[in-house]
């Protein structure tokens, strides 16, 4: 029998968001990793705000949307905020009741750039690592190490001279420049969209982009990121961060650190070894500077094997957490995306590895 389609425009319901998310529901026990990490940063919250004046949106609301926004490859905030105007279970997983209001997404990023001021991702990632260490998925020996270029959220169109204050006059808003046989580096011009960004290639015969470098420090056990960094691109920004991310390390035994053969400089190796780290870096056809008292053990040769599982970290966050280009300009803002997106890739790392979801 066919069903009436009763167009009934208004109702009541019974039902809490609680009751409609499956029980099974792959966000459950993210929701219950990321639960225990906003109560341990609760102290901090408590600073970020005045005693006294209005009610802003909760911080921790605000991180658990900005978590939603990398899990489902939502492009920007106010398709964020739109999605929790009906979005059942984005309203259940944020802590919005069925009838609560939404805030508007100028708000939402007033309020996300209090956040940032704080650096409150960052404190966030190491809350979650922690987590990690207290399930004893991470291992303390075997680390690798990798970087990427993040396209910025500026056109080849605005890096312009340094000293050029005149904007072209013609065109109108997408103005015509001809910048056809001009040297163009990164000494002597910059970006007027987004300034931080630099003018890199990532190798021969590729096209050179405006762009940011993310760094990721990976342990090999579970492959779970233990630290990042977001730097300017530069040709040895990959290695600087890498030996950053070392020193941090906790610990004074001897570790392993795996990379590509971009790491094979003999400076590098040498810092390395000074760090008490065995540099399994795969070797390059040239000049390499690995020797054979690295590459004679077996270790080694599992280290490179592993190395490639970095890969799929910059991956994920790429395409699910939509960091191919940014969504922000500057620095400190674009950072803040890639600490949470490294965060949120072990969140979903972590729910396979102790959940099996």
């Amino acid at each position: 029998m066919r069903g009436d389609d009763l167009q009934q425009q208004a109702m009541f319901s019974y039902i809490s968001p609680e009751a409609r998310v499956p029980k099974d529901h792959p966000l459950r026990p993210i929701q219950i990793m990321v639960d225990n990490a906003l109560f341990d940063l609760a102290p901090l919250f408590k600073e970020m705000y005045s005693h006294t004046g209005r009610p802003s949106i909760p911080p921790e609301q605000i991180l658990r949307a900005l978590l939603l926004q990398v899990f489902y490859s939502i492009r920007s905030e106010r398709m964020l905020v739109e999605q929790l105007e009906y979005n059942l279970l984005f309203r259940w997983f944020v802590g919005l009741s069925m009838d609560d209001k939404v805030w508007d997404h100028s708000v939402f990023s007033k309020n996300r750039d209090r956040l940032i001021q704080h650096d409150v991702a960052t404190l966030f990632f190491e809350t979650i690592r922690r987590q990690a260490e207290r399930a004893d998925l991470l291992s303390n020996e075997h680390f690798t190490v990798d970087g990427t270029l993040i396209e910025a959220w500026a056109s080849m169109k605005s890096f312009r001279p340094k000293d050029d204050q005149d904007p072209p006059t013609s065109g109108g808003r997408n103005s015509e420049v001809d910048f056809k046989g001009q040297q163009r580096k990164n000494d002597t011009h910059q970006s007027t969209t987004d300034p931080e960004a630099r003018l890199l290639k990532k190798g021969k015969g590729k096209e050179a982009k405006l762009c940011f470098m993310g760094h990721a420090l990976m342990e090999n056990r579970s492959g779970l990121i233990v630290d990042s960094r977001l730097t300017q691109a530069t040709g040895t920004a990959e290695r600087s961060a890498a030996l950053e991310m070392i020193e941090d390390v906790p610990g004074t035994k001897q570790i392993t650190l795996g990379a590509d053969r971009g790491y094979d400089v003999a400076s590098f190796v040498k810092e390395l070894r000074t760090l008490r780290t065995t540099p399994h870096v795969a070797q390059k056809t040239k000049g390499t500077a690995i020797d054979k008292r690295t590459t004679r053990h077996t270790g080694y040769q599992t280290s490179l094997k592993i190395r490639k599982r970095v890969e799929e970290i910059f991956g994920w966050m790429k395409t699910t957490g939509v960091l191919r280009k940014t969504r922000h300009r500057g620095l400190e803002r674009v950072e803040c995306d890639f600490t949470l997106a490294a965060a949120a890739y072990n969140l979903v790392r972590m729910r396979t590895l102790i959940w099996g979801l």
